[in-house]
Formats: structure tokens, C-alpha cells, sequence
């Protein structure tokens, strides 16, 4: 390799460097997270990307074809490897990790297509290559934080979380990075009269992608919701059915009651004590069994005043009870508010609940416990469950991480990415003895 090519290849690799480290930025944007030390030491994983990239393009450059044709073949293979780096340093699904690469490279393309407005301003200037790098680096600096405050990353994580047909988000997602790949290979023959307009209506382009993004992540978010409240009155009926047992209980026992007595009496007059006691026994055996428990259990339901609340328990005190665990409840106060949103809280307490669940499923005497105790515009939470101590706590917060495989994780880091969005909420996890503990503070500290 003559030492021209060996330039040529490496003026490749620094424009795909440079490319990758942008795509990278926004990534970290549309995933609604801020860099840390655990992604951050992952980016050596992709620089293989970018090396393979600048081979494969100075390759392509020597066999005929189109220069459209050979930036294509470029662009997919980088979007493969980025894809790949992706699904494993987030722990996402293949058309997960695809789409958050979609729509990266849709604002990486963009900002890309602005920078070269310095030719507007420095035609025949000799420093383009730096110039176009400080303006891509200053588009850049404007556009993240204008996407942090319009609160971009949360919407698309809920595009994201859509599971019923994630090939759906990711095709869309793809038809759209498609058409900003196609605008950029535009630039090149767009006459010079027209430069303006053309990057002005790329800016146009990127606004209403995003804002499409955005929309339809909401239109979700909306139908989610919609179906949360469904359940909820579905549950609120369930419940009301359940006090309609109680009072049949009630009735029924009532009619019995005057012969139990009766029965009692003679006992008592033979002095027949311990056929007296025993019966006495039994009785409140079976008012505990017939009406005790189901009043118990109304009462702390009935503690719970937010109907999305005590929709999500009801449903997971069924589950538990089909699933032979052992759970208890105990609201200890009327539960009118939350000082946060309802639905978020509804989302928090669900994992929580789930994920107890899932480790007192391995252990031999299952059981969780959760309770309840909101007064004074503050509300604690606190889930147990027991635990067999198999797994490492450490990685329950890991992205998609599971004790049933990778990729299935319930949820913890979606936790603590809601818990993000409200500043006073504080939340505590601890384990000894066999029992797992998720505790988590709302207001302040009760």
C-alpha cells in the first residue's frame, strides 16, 4: 500500500471515527441516560466498527458501481456492528438495540448534513476539515440538551418498551433512517443557490421525524393507560363482587346461628366442657375460614383509595394465591394520593411486586409480604419476599438481567430510570437471612 492510499484510508477511518463517536452521543440521548463509567469503558468493544468500515469503503472504492451503491453497502454494515455493540453493552433485544441505532443515526446523519453549511460561509477556505468538525461538534452541544429538555429519551423508551410488535418500531424507525441516508446523498448535487434552503429543510426533516417519534410513543403511552383504566374498573368489579360473597357469608351464618347456639347451650347445661370447647374451636375456625379472611383482606383493599392502586394488587394477590405463594397485605392507612405520577408509581410497584415474586418462586415456602403506609402526603413501600441468596443482588439493577436467562429481566432499571424522574422518592434494598427487602420512600422519610 503506497503511502497516498494508506492517507486515503485513514482520512476514512478519522470521518467514520468522528461518525461513530456522534452516533454514540445521541445514543446515550435516545436511551434517556446520562454516560457512565459501565457504558462508557464498552465504547473499545466498537472500535473495530469503524476500522472495518474505512477497509470495507477504500475496497469498494476500486470496483465499479455507483458511489450511492457502495455508501449503502458502507452504511449497513455499520449499522450491523453498531447494532450488535448496542445489544450488548445496554443488554437490549436484537430490534431493540436496532431501532435506538436507527433513530441515533437519524440525528447523527442530520447534524452531519448542518455541518457542511460552512461551505455557505468558508467556500474556498482551506481549513474545511476543521471547521466542519467545530460546527459539528457545536450543532451537537445545541441538540442534546434540546432533546434532554424536550425529554426525547423518555418518549422513545416507551417506543422502545413496546413489546407487542417491536418489528413494527423497528421498520419505521428504518424507513425513516432511510430517508434521511437518501437526503444526505443529495448534499453532493444540490447547486450552490440552493444550499440554504436545503439545509434548512433538513432541519425541517429531523423536527418532524422526532416529532413524529415522539407522538407515536405517546399515542402508546395514551393506550397503555387506557388499558390500565379498563382493568382497573374490570378489578373494581371483581372487588365489589367480593363484597357480595362476604355479605352472602355473613347471611348465611347469621341463619345458622340461633341452632349453633342452641347447641352450644345444651352442651353447656350437660357440662360436657371439652365437646365445649372443641365445638367452640371449630366455630371460630370456620368464621375465620368463611368470613374472617375475606373481611381482613377487604379491609386492607379498602385502605386503598387510588383505584389503579388497588386494581394492580388485586391482580397480583390472584396471581400469587393461583401460584401457591404465601403473600400478606397490610395498608395501614387509608391511601388517598401519591406524590408522584400515579401511573409511574403503579409501574414501580408492579416491578417490585413481580420481582419479589420471582425470587420467592425459588425458594421452597414462597411467600411476600407488602405493606403499605402512607400518611401525611408521604408514602413508604416496602416489599419482602423470601430468598434463597443463589443469585447476586448486585445485578438486579443490570439491564435485562433475569434469574430465568438474559434478555428477561423485569425490570429494575426501568425502575430506577422512573424513580429518576422524581427527585424525592428514595429508594433502599437489603437481604439477610433468607429474606430479600425492596423499600421504597415517597415525600420524605416517615
Amino acid at each position: 500500500m503506497t503511502a497516498v492510499d494508506f492517507l486515503h484510508v485513514f482520512s476514512i477511518f478519522l470521518d467514520s471515527l468522528g461518525g461513530h463517536v456522534f452516533l454514540v452521543c445521541y445514543l446515550f440521548v435516545v436511551m434517556d441516560e446520562s454516560p457512565s463509567w459501565a457504558r462508557i469503558k464498552k465504547l473499545a468493544v466498537l472500535l473495530p466498527s469503524p476500522v472495518a468500515a474505512s477497509i470495507f469503503a477504500s475496497v469498494l472504492s476500486l470496483l465499479p458501481g455507483f458511489k450511492s451503491q457502495h455508501y449503502l453497502a458502507a452504511s449497513l454494515l455499520i449499522m450491523l456492528m453498531c447494532t450488535l455493540w448496542c445489544r450488548w453493552a445496554w443488554r437490549l433485544r436484537l430490534l431493540q438495540a436496532y431501532s435506538a441505532i436507527c433513530i441515533a443515526g437519524i440525528f447523527q446523519m442530520a447534524t452531519s448534513i448542518l455541518s457542511q453549511s460552512v461551505f455557505l460561509l468558508l467556500p474556498d477556505s482551506p481549513i474545511h476539515f476543521a471547521s466542519t468538525l467545530l460546527v459539528h461538534c457545536l450543532i451537537t452541544a445545541i441538540a442534546i440538551p434540546l432533546l434532554k429538555r424536550l425529554r426525547f429519551g423518555h418518549y422513545f423508551r416507551l417506543l422502545l418498551e413496546e413489546e407487542d410488535k417491536p418489528h413494527r418500531t423497528a421498520l419505521l424507525l428504518f424507513a425513516l433512517e432511510i430517508a434521511m441516508e437518501s437526503f444526505l446523498l443529495l448534499q453532493p448535487g444540490v447547486q450552490p443557490g440552493y444550499l440554504a434552503q436545503y439545509y434548512s429543510l433538513s432541519i425541517v426533516l429531523v423536527g418532524l421525524i422526532a416529532g413524529l417519534t415522539a407522538y407515536i410513543a405517546r399515542q402508546i403511552d395514551a393506550a397503555r393507560r387506557l388499558q390500565a383504566q379498563q382493568e382497573t374498573i374490570a378489578q373494581q368489579r371483581l372487588y365489589e363482587q367480593d363484597l357480595e360473597k362476604i355479605r352472602q357469608e355473613v347471611h348465611a351464618f347469621r341463619h345458622d346461628y340461633k341452632n349453633l347456639l342452641s347447641s352450644l347451650s345444651r352442651q353447656a347445661e350437660d357440662g360436657e366442657m371439652e365437646q365445649l370447647r372443641a365445638a367452640l374451636a371449630q366455630l371460630d375456625a370456620s368464621f375465620d375460614r368463611r368470613i374472617g379472611e375475606k373481611i381482613q383482606a377487604s379491609a386492607q383493599t379498602g385502605n386503598l383509595r387510588i383505584p389503579q392502586v388497588r386494581s394492580l394488587l388485586l391482580v397480583k394477590l390472584a396471581a400469587m394465591a393461583e401460584k401457591g405463594v404465601d403473600c400478606r397485605l397490610e395498608v395501614l392507612y387509608p391511601m388517598e394520593a401519591v406524590a408522584m405520577d400515579v401511573w409511574d408509581f403503579v409501574r414501580c410497584l408492579g416491578i417490585l411486586v413481580d420481582n419479589a415474586l420471582e425470587a420467592a418462586l425459588e425458594t421452597e415456602r414462597p411467600w411476600v409480604e407488602i405493606i403499605l403506609l402512607s400518611q401525611g402526603g408521604r408514602t413508604a413501600l416496602r416489599v419482602s419476599n423470601s430468598w434463597n441468596g443463589a443469585a447476586d443482588p448486585a445485578r438486579f439493577w443490570e439491564e435485562g438481567w433475569s434469574t430465568r436467562g438474559a434478555g428477561r429481566g423485569v425490570g429494575l432499571s426501568s425502575y430506577q430510570r422512573l424513580l429518576a424522574d422524581c427527585p424525592h422518592a428514595v429508594s433502599a434494598a437489603s437481604w439477610a437471612d433468607g429474606v430479600f427487602v425492596q423499600e421504597l420512600t415517597i415525600g420524605g422519610t416517615l
